[in-house]
């Protein structure tokens, strides 16, 4: 009896999606018809090998969103929404086993394709390498020739040359910021997350041969395609994929605003540990201490925000969306406004400087005026009128709000907000609910707010660490290659770097998820109700010891403790035994 696939796609629908699945495993079972099964878009969701799909008899696509079909090629499929399987799963066995239809045409990713691909994350740590490497080896795996240009947070490695651009089929984006497309006019183009290459390169690589779009000079699609979605996205019509655009223009702004408040953040700190908690005040003027104060504080920190807002605009206009978001945010800084004021600032300046962009025609010898002179000076004036008369004072007002209150948290409120902060660090390990979490703790720093990023640190180190630990208390509830990686995790985890967890959430994420998110909450909680506050947003392990960037570092250790034995031990208690 020949296998049949089946891969469930939920779109906005992810619990019918795992009942639809579950159906169609009992269903099978009664049957005994070999059955192999695939959930798209879940964590932890494991792809369908290669080799089952060269071998399998028919493949049955449910749901919606993409599901990867560009790697079944030739093989024969069959189709059912999810309200189908829930009612008839029967019925929809009997259509996939003998009327499958054929698949239109020879596989998508026939031949030798040559690839050059880009991966970037906000952070540009964990996820650009890991979805580097999944394109890798997926394309090794599938025949094809792969360049990857990691833009990550040193700056681009292995950059593209224009020769490799030219010679490539495709242009294959994984990233969760904005990228400059400029150098791929004429090119084919598909662009995703960085999640789609780590979870299915294989798939991800098909369905870009199959679906990638011309790219029009000036850096978009030629079917009209935002910069942040890509073209089969925007084609689309599941809230999700409409939200990816704004998302992926927030991260592009949080990702450039992090060096910043690195750098301010530790040089503020050192000017403590050399002069003392009054380094920066002005009778100490001219000692080491105050000069580097007035570093972090009076520039770093100064840039914050107009990075912040520059660079969500570059994500949505591009160039020309720099010079208006920056001095929006410089606008939203002086008027008290804070990250929010940044954040809007850098929207009304993208979306002013495209619209101008789209609607401007001049004649084609005065064109050069546009990004120079025209483009600039209307976007900025926009921008600027709307900071100073319409936005700039109420959100001044709710950002002072927020930060009285946060200054202000102490018992029930602090411990339910690190209980939110920590626990949100680990339900996707990197993906947008962490992100969230870390960007708002990041950008509370440019407030003076450095107590949320205390519970976001050390509960983004919680969930590998907790791993680590049980892998070493509970060996048998772990396979043999889980044991030898649970040194690797340890690391990372101590490093802060949460994607540590994901290859044990991956293997079991109903048992290994609500463990960590358990852990992690304990250590936020903890955190926050022990007064800890950390004024640099990475480093992880490394930048405690540093003196004054921790505040209570007794309460952080015991913290960052309790949280990984919670988690290690509630792994030990629920995980079940491999095989």
């Amino acid at each position: 009896m020949a296998q049949l696939l089946a891969v469930v796609g939920g779109g906005d629908l992810p619990t019918h999606a795992v009942l639809a699945l579950e159906a169609l495993r009992k269903a099978a079972g009664r049957r005994n018809q070999p059955i192999l099964l695939e959930l798209r878009g879940a964590p932890g969701a494991n792809p369908l090998p290669e080799a089952a799909i060269r071998e399998a008899g028919a493949v049955l696509l449910v749901g919606s969103g993409d599901l990867g079909e560009g790697r079944f090629g030739a093989l024969r499929r069959a189709r059912a929404a999810i309200a189908d399987v829930l009612t008839d799963v029967n019925g929809v066995l009997d259509r996939a086993l003998s009327g499958a239809e054929a698949a239109p045409g020879a596989r998508a990713a026939a031949g030798t394709k040559r690839i050059v691909a880009i991966t970037s994350c906000p952070t540009g740590i964990a996820h650009t390498f890991m979805a580097a490497e999944g394109l890798q080896a997926a394309a090794e795996a599938l025949g094809h020739t792969i360049r990857v240009e990691t833009q990550g947070s040193v700056g681009a490695r292995d950059t593209l040359t224009a020769a490799e651009i030219a010679a490539a089929d495709i242009v294959l984006i994984a990233a969760d910021t904005g990228v400059d497309r400029a150098r791929f006019a004429g090119k084919r183009v598909y662009a995703t997350n960085t999640k789609a290459a780590i979870r299915d390169g294989q798939g991800l690589i098909g369905t870009a041969l199959a679906e990638a779009q011309r790219q029009a000079a000036g850096g978009a699609v030629d079917a009209g395609v935002d910069a942040g979605v890509d073209a089969a996205a925007e084609a689309r019509p599941e809230a999700a994929e409409r939200k990816a655009g704004a998302y992926k223009h927030l991260m592009t702004g949080v990702s450039f605003m992090l060096p910043f408040v690195v750098a301010g953040g530790l040089l503020i700190a050192l000017a403590f540990a050399v002069g003392g908690i009054d380094a920066m005040a002005p009778d100490h003027a001219g000692t080491l201490g105050y000069a580097l104060g007035q570093i972090g504080a009076k520039a770093a920190f100064a840039l914050i925000v107009p990075a912040l807002a520059g660079y969500i605009a570059y994500s949505i206009a591009d160039r020309p969306g720099i010079a208006p978001g920056m001095i929006g945010g410089m606008l939203a800084a002086n008027l008290q406004a804070g990250f929010l004021g940044g954040i809007a600032a850098g929207f009304i300046a993208g979306y002013a400087a495209r619209f101008l962009n789209t609607h401007i025609r001049l004649p084609r010898n005065l064109e050069g005026l546009k990004p120079v002179l025209i483009l600039p000076l209307l976007a900025t004036t926009i921008t600027g009128l709307l900071m100073i008369y319409v936005v700039g004072v109420p959100v001044a007002a709710v950002l002072s709000a927020l930060t009285t209150w946060l200054k202000g948290m102490q018992g029930a409120s602090a411990l339910v907000l690190g209980l939110v902060l920590g626990g949100m660090m680990a339900v996707d390990m990197g993906g947008p609910i962490n992100k969230a979490a870390y960007a708002s703790a990041a950008a509370l720093l440019s407030s003076g707010v450095d107590a949320p990023m205390a519970a976001v640190m050390l509960g983004g180190m919680t969930p590998p660490l907790g791993l680590a630990l049980a892998t070493r208390l509970f060996p048998a509830r772990f396979t043999q290659a889980e044991r030898e990686a649970g040194g690797a995790a340890a690391v990372l985890g101590a490093a802060f770097i949460t994607e540590g967890a994901i290859p044990f959430a991956a293997a079991d994420p109903l048992r290994v998820i609500p463990s960590l998110v358990a852990g992690s909450a304990v250590a936020g909680a903890l955190a926050l109700t022990l007064g800890v506050t950390l004024k640099v947003p990475h480093g992880g392990l490394f930048v405690l010891p540093i003196p004054n960037a921790v505040t209570n570092l007794p309460g952080a250790v015991l913290a960052l403790a309790a949280g990984t034995l919670v988690t290690a031990l509630t792994v030990g208690l629920i995980k079940k035994r491999p095989g």
